[in-house]
């Protein structure tokens, strides 16, 4: 794996994270963070309980950057927020970090109420679509043909949640047109600067957002204070090594300040980017090191979530976690650190090289 995340002269031992707010705004409710830069937080039915969108000031009117989930109390909180805090001014853009339906599921609904423009890139609206309208490689069925290839038996299958039908739940439908975001792009928000950072692994083309001048970024699910965002393989790029994306896109991170004021979409607003990047390339080194070890002897993707995470997973977890192994061994394969045979079954088995 590349160490080298970091430029040499920040190569200095890990240091505790500094969070300025040490509570995080009660549903509906707001925190001003920055200048112009208001946090608030919209609940989650899983384990992963919330996720947290950004309000802009943007003159007369507000930039919204994620929106929550697409379900009635998440519509119930917004309107608590545009009764209580818009000032009587219309959200004029909403942009999305990613496709994934606690980022996405209101932008239709917020966009049609106020006539608002919808930013995205690409890669995220296209999957987004392909999603919603079940295209092949997108299916439920193409994700349990690959978990079944990577040793899941049908039982553990039949009891795992069909992405394509809880994507349509929470988010119903995209924006009928999208304003294309491009890495680089400058928006100007409220007289600031906010450049487009894309990022892969995590999502196609994750954007998040940096403006210089309050030394704030919108880290969306790239960088997250306590958890690893997850890097899975899905079955339309199944050979793909999105953890080696992942891990490239943490350099264009690092090139920020030290102190720079982080937003994460999960957890608390947070100082030490760096240190949270040194952090997450452990994480995954260690990681591959115990993957790698376990195949010492030859092992199915499921047979090493059984193995390597050691906690109890429910349904909901394990869809993940199969994606997540899979990136981990993909990236060792590409790496010649293991090889990998079919068996008569059907079956890949993974073993040391």
């Amino acid at each position: 794996m590349n160490n080298a995340v970091l430029p040499a002269a920040a190569q200095k031992p890990f240091t505790a994270l500094h969070y300025p707010h040490s509570e995080p705004p009660p549903p509906g409710d707001i925190i001003e963070v920055a200048a112009g830069v208001f946090w608030l937080r919209m609940p989650l039915p899983w384990a992963l309980d919330h996720v947290n969108v950004w309000l802009l000031r943007d003159g007369a009117g507000w930039i919204v950057v994620d929106t929550g989930r697409g379900s009635e109390e998440t519509r119930a909180l917004w309107q608590r927020v545009f009764d209580t805090t818009l000032e009587g001014l219309p959200i004029e853009s909403v942009i999305a970090t990613h496709f994934h339906p606690d980022h996405v599921g209101l932008a239709s609904w917020l966009t049609e109420r106020f006539q608002a423009r919808f930013w995205m890139t690409a890669a995220e609206y296209l999957t987004g679509q392909a999603l919603l309208q079940n295209a092949s490689h997108y299916s439920n069925d193409a994700v349990n043909t690959m978990f079944r290839r990577h040793g899941l038996d049908d039982g553990r299958l039949g009891n795992l949640p069909n992405r394509n039908e809880t994507y349509r739940r929470d988010v119903g439908a995209l924006p009928p047109s999208f304003r294309r975001l491009k890495d680089g792009d400058q928006i100007d928000i409220g007289g600031c600067v906010w450049r487009v950072i894309v990022g892969h692994g995590h999502a196609p083309e994750h954007a998040s957002l940096y403006c210089a001048a309050k030394n704030v970024l919108i880290a969306g699910d790239m960088v997250l204070p306590r958890i690893s965002p997850n890097i899975s393989v899905w079955p339309a790029e199944h050979d793909g090594d999105p953890l080696r994306l992942f891990l490239e896109s943490l350099e264009r991170f690092a090139e920020l300040p030290r102190n720079t004021l982080v937003l994460p979409s999960h957890g608390k607003v947070f100082q030490g980017l760096h240190a949270r990047l040194r952090q997450l390339q452990q994480h995954h080194r260690s990681r591959l090191d115990e993957l790698e070890t376990f195949c010492a002897v030859p092992r199915t993707a499921a047979e090493a979530v059984a193995a390597l995470f050691k906690r109890a997973l429910d349904d909901h977890q394990w869809f993940f976690a199969m994606g997540e192994i899979i990136a981990h061994l993909n990236y060792l394969l590409a790496r010649k650190k293991l090889r990998c045979d079919e068996g008569a079954d059907g079956v890949c088995r993974f073993t040391q090289a």
